[in-house]
C-alpha cells in the first residue's frame, strides 16, 4: 500500500466529515444559533470568560486536547498492523470524536460554561455528579503527571528542542499583548509568530541545551519537571488571554505547518508502507486487538479528556454559538490528521519490514521515538530538511502539544478542586486550589525518586479512564437531547460502542492488576469502574425520566438553559 493513497483517503474522509456531517449535527441535532448570547459575553470577567476569535480559540482547543496522546497512541497501536489503526482513527474522528467534542462544547456553553461534571449534577443528580468528579479528578492527575515526564524525557533526549520549547512562551506573551492590548492585525501577528517559532527551532538545532547529569543531586529529568510545574502553576493563574490562549493559538498554527511539511513529504516521497496491513504474529506479551485498540488510540479517534477541556475552558471563550462547530468538530479533525500522520510516519518511515519489526519487537515499543525517527527520515528525503533539524521540528511538535495540554490540565484541575470545595460547602480561592492541584501532581511525580518517574505510576489507567470519561460525557448529551426531544442516535451509537469497549478493557486490566498484585492501581481501577458504571446506570434512569416529562424549550434569550423538572 502506498502511503500517499492512505493520506489522501484519510484527509478526504475527515474533510467530508467536517463539511457534511458536522453541518448536519450543527443544524439538526444541536441547532446552533448565531443569536444566542454566550457566557463569554454574559459572564465576561477578563480571566476565564473572554469572547474570542474562533480561529484563536480553535488554536487553544486543538492544542489543549491534542497533547502527546495522538502521537503515542497510534505509534504504539500500529503493532497490530496499519489497517486497524487507520480505520479507527478515520471513522472515530468523523463519527465519534467530532460529535463528542462539538456536543460537550455546545452543552457547556448553553449552561454558563459549566463543566461536564456540574452538568451531570443538573441532569442526572448529585450522586452522579460526585462520582463524575472522581473520574475527572483522576484523569487530570494522570495527564498532568505523565505529560510532565514525557516532556522532560524529550528535552533530555532531544536537547535541540529546549530553546524552541521555552522560547515559545515568550512569543506567546508578545502575541497576547499584540492581539488584545494593541489590536494588531491577526493574520500579520500570526505570520510573524509562526516565523519566530521556526526561527527558534533553527536556533535550537544549532545550539542544543544539555543540563548537567545532576543539579543539586537532582537528575536532569527531575530538574525539567520542577521547572515545568513552576511554569504550569504561573500559567494557570494568569488570565487566558495573556498566555494560555495565544500560546495555544500560535502553537496550533506552528503545528499545522509542521503537519503540512510532514504531509508534503508523503506527497513527494510517496513511500510504500513497510508495516503489514494486519500483523499475523505479534510479539509475545502483546494484548489482543479487541478491545485494546480502542483504548490505546484514544486521542485521534475519541477522547474523554476533550470533553473536560471543552466544558472547562473552551466553552467560556465562545464568541458566537455557531463557532462551536468549527472549534469543537474541526478541533477533533486537526487531532485526527495528527494521528493519521503518525500512522504513516511510523509505518512508511522505515525502508524495510525488517527495520520496522526491529522497532516493534515488543509491546509498547515505538511511541514518540518511532514518530520522530520515521517522520524525520521522510522529511529529510522528501523536503531536503537535514535529519537533525527534522528531528528537532518533530520533537518540538510533540513537546509543545504535551506542554499546552499540561497548561490546560492544571487550570482545569484548579477548577475541579474549587468545584469539589463548593460541594463540601467550602469556598476555595484560586491560588489555594492551584497549589492543591500542582502539589498533588508534584508529589505523585516525585513519589518514586528524584528523576520524576513516579509521574507514570497511574498512567496505565489512562486509556480506560479516558474512554470511560468519553462515554459518560456522551451520556450527559443524550439526556439533554432527550429533554429537548431531539434525535439522539448520532450520540447513542458512539456511547454504546465506546462504553462497551472501555468497560471490557477495564475489566481485563483489573484481572491483570490482580494477578500482578499491583494493589494501588487495582484499587484505583475498581473505583473508576464502579463510578463509571454507577453514572451510566443513573444516566439510563435520567433518560427514562426525561421521556416522561414535558419537553424543555431553549430560547436564545436564556442566560442559562432551563432545568428539567427533577432538578427544580
Amino acid at each position: 500500500m502506498n502511503s500517499l493513497a492512505l493520506a489522501i483517503i484519510g484527509i478526504a474522509m475527515m474533510g467530508a466529515g467536517y463539511l457534511l456531517y458536522s453541518k448536519f449535527l450543527g443544524k439538526s441535532i444541536f441547532r446552533l444559533s448565531p443569536n444566542y448570547s454566550t457566557p463569554a459575553h454574559t459572564m465576561e470577567d477578563g480571566v476565564d470568560y473572554v469572547p474570542t476569535n474562533k480561529y484563536v480559540l480553535w488554536g487553544h482547543h486543538f492544542t489543549s486536547v491534542a497533547g502527546a496522546a495522538p502521537i503515542i497512541g497510534p505509534a504504539v497501536a500500529v503493532i497490530w498492523g496499519w489497517v486497524p489503526a487507520f480505520l479507527w482513527v478515520t471513522i472515530g474522528t468523523v463519527f465519534f470524536a467530532g460529535m463528542h467534542d462539538l456536543g460537550a462544547l455546545w452543552a457547556s456553553q448553553r449552561h454558563r460554561g459549566q463543566s461536564i461534571g456540574t452538568l451531570s449534577g443538573r441532569y442526572i443528580g448529585k450522586r452522579g455528579r460526585n462520582l463524575f468528579l472522581i473520574v475527572i479528578f483522576l484523569l487530570l492527575l494522570m495527564v498532568n503527571t505523565a505529560f510532565a515526564v514525557v516532556i522532560s524525557n524529550l528535552l533530555v533526549s532531544t536537547p535541540t528542542a529546549v530553546i524552541p520549547t521555552w522560547g515559545a512562551i515568550v512569543v506567546a506573551l508578545l502575541i497576547g499583548q499584540a492581539i488584545y492590548r494593541f489590536n494588531w492585525n491577526l493574520p500579520l501577528v500570526s505570520i510573524v509568530g509562526v516565523v519566530a517559532l521556526y526561527a527558534l527551532m533553527i536556533l535550537g538545532d544549532r545550539v542544543p541545551v544539555v543540563l548537567p547529569d545532576t543539579v543539586l543531586g537532582i537528575p536532569a529529568n527531575g530538574v525539567w519537571i520542577i521547572l515545568l510545574f513552576i511554569y504550569a502553576f504561573i500559567a494557570s493563574m494568569l488570565p487566558v488571554w495573556v498566555l494560555l490562549q495565544p500560546r495555544d493559538y500560535i502553537n496550533g498554527l506552528q503545528l499545522f505547518v509542521g503537519l503540512g511539511i510532514l504531509y508534503c513529504s508523503f506527497l513527494i516521497t510517496r513511500p510504500d508502507i513497510a508495516a503489514p496491513a494486519l500483523r499475523d504474529t505479534v510479539p509475545e506479551g502483546t494484548p489482543g486487538i479487541f478491545p485494546l485498540l480502542f483504548v490505546t488510540i484514544a486521542c485521534g479517534a475519541i477522547s474523554g479528556f476533550h470533553g473536560v477541556v471543552a466544558s472547562g475552558t473552551s466553552s467560556k471563550q465562545i464568541d458566537k454559538e455557531t463557532d462551536v462547530r468549527f472549534v469543537g468538530y474541526f478541533g477533533a479533525v486537526g487531532e485526527g490528521l495528527l494521528a493519521l500522520g503518525t500512522i504513516i510516519a511510523t509505518t512508511a518511515g522505515f525502508k524495510t519490514a525488517a527495520q520496522w519489526e526491529e522497532i516493534y519487537s515488543e509491546w509498547n515499543a515505538g511511541g514518540v521515538e518511532a514518530f520522530v525517527q520515521g517522520g524525520g527520515a521522510l522529511m529529510n528525503e522528501g523536503m531536503g530538511i537535514p535529519t537533525s533539524l527534522s528531528g528537532t521540528i518533530l520533537a518540538t511538535m510533540a513537546v509543545l502539544f504535551a506542554a499546552t495540554t499540561m497548561d490546560s490540565g492544571v487550570r482545569l484541575q484548579r477548577l475541579v478542586v474549587q468545584e469539589i470545595g463548593e460541594i463540601m460547602g467550602v469556598r476555595i480561592k484560586a491560588i489555594v486550589s492551584t497549589i492543591i492541584a500542582v502539589g498533588l501532581a508534584f508529589g505523585l511525580t516525585f513519589s518514586a525518586g528524584a528523576d520524576g518517574s513516579g509521574g507514570m505510576t497511574i498512567w496505565p489507567l489512562f486509556g480506560t479512564t479516558n474512554q470511560l470519561m468519553a462515554g459518560l460525557a456522551l451520556a450527559i448529551v443524550v439526556v439533554i437531547l432527550t429533554h429537548l426531544r431531539r434525535p439522539t442516535w448520532p450520540v447513542i451509537i458512539p456511547l454504546i460502542f465506546v462504553t462497551a469497549m472501555s468497560l471490557w478493557a477495564a475489566l481485563l486490566q483489573l484481572k491483570s492488576l490482580f494477578i500482578n498484585q499491583n494493589w494501588l492501581l487495582f484499587c484505583m481501577d475498581v473505583i473508576i469502574v464502579v463510578a463509571a458504571i454507577w453514572v451510566i446506570v443513573e444516566a439510563v434512569g435520567a433518560i427514562s425520566r426525561a421521556r416522561k416529562q414535558a419537553p424543555l424549550e431553549w430560547s436564545d434569550e436564556d442566560v442559562d438553559a432551563p432545568l428539567p423538572e427533577h432538578a427544580r
